[in-house]
């Protein structure tokens, strides 16, 4: 399997991020620990050179998987279902803004916490209508650019708009979107999934990206998330999609990474 990790391009308040900043130099270490690519958690993509970004990748020979989009919501308080509709509509630009930078990569791209949760004073019903208006919107421009979305699911102590794998699925459905399907990651499962196993398979080919941290958030390895069981699941519904992982600093970010593909690895990955 193909394994990736999540790299931030700036510093961010978002602490489940292994490496922030200086991305260039620790886009050559994960290539030097035999990572297959890199994910980019990027909260401004005008904030970045497209040609720094591109020569960068090919000196290493790592392709640009995912782009990670949470930064504008937790450091700007960009979201779809925020009742200012201007907050609304800077929100769907920014993503905008992504699918752009996104496209010559082939990229894709997560919607995230950016999409939001029930504001007070707003019923759930309102939040989860302006979420998929927004949401659609994101998903024509990223078609006419090629360019694929992820809808994550998220634990409940973060949103709650769609936190397990059937919400997802669900809002697809409504969304009835060839170019948008679901991200999984195995911390948020482990909170949210009676079955991580079943949750899998009921995304089936609907599933474009898969995290893993484990069970702590730390390094897969470093908790007692079953992976060789969630490995073999994936190549039960024919994943072929990257694994990424997105996990705390610790005990400190070189230790993680090293061991996580470490791990990944020794279990079949």
């Amino acid at each position: 399997m193909r394994i990736s990790i999540v790299l931030s391009t700036h510093a961010t308040q978002f602490s489940a991020l292994a490496f922030q900043q200086d991305w260039a130099h620790n886009v050559g270490d994960m290539a030097a620990l035999g990572y297959d690519a890199v994910e980019l958690a990027i909260r401004d993509p005008n904030l970045l050179d497209q040609r720094t970004v591109t020569e960068v990748l090919s000196r290493y020979g790592l392709p640009l998987v995912a782009i990670g989009t949470g930064q504008a919501y937790s450091e700007e308080g960009l979201s779809f279902t925020h009742p200012d509709g201007v907050i609304r509509r800077r929100a769907l630009q920014r993503i905008k803004d992504q699918i752009t930078f996104a496209a010559p990569h082939s990229a894709i791209i997560i919607i995230g916490l950016i999409r939001g949760r029930t504001q007070p004073g707003v019923q759930r019903a309102q939040a989860w209508a302006w979420m998929r208006e927004t949401l659609s919107a994101c998903a024509n421009d990223a078609a006419r650019h090629g360019v694929r979305l992820v809808v994550e699911a998220i634990n409940r102590y973060e949103t709650d708009l769609v936190c397990t794998a059937a919400e997802g699925l669900t809002l697809l459905d409504e969304l009835s979107a060839d170019n948008v399907g679901l991200l999984l990651d195995t911390f948020h499962m482990n909170i949210e999934e009676a079955s991580i196993y079943d949750s899998i398979r009921q995304a089936g080919k609907r599933l474009f990206h898969f995290h893993v941290a484990d069970s702590n958030r730390w390094y897969p390895g470093a908790g007692h998330t079953d992976f060789p069981g969630i490995l073999a699941t994936l190549r039960e519904i024919g994943y072929d999609g990257y694994i990424s992982g997105e996990m705390m600093p610790l005990p400190d970010p070189m230790t993680a990474a090293r061991e996580m593909i470490r791990y990944l690895r020794q279990v079949g990955a």
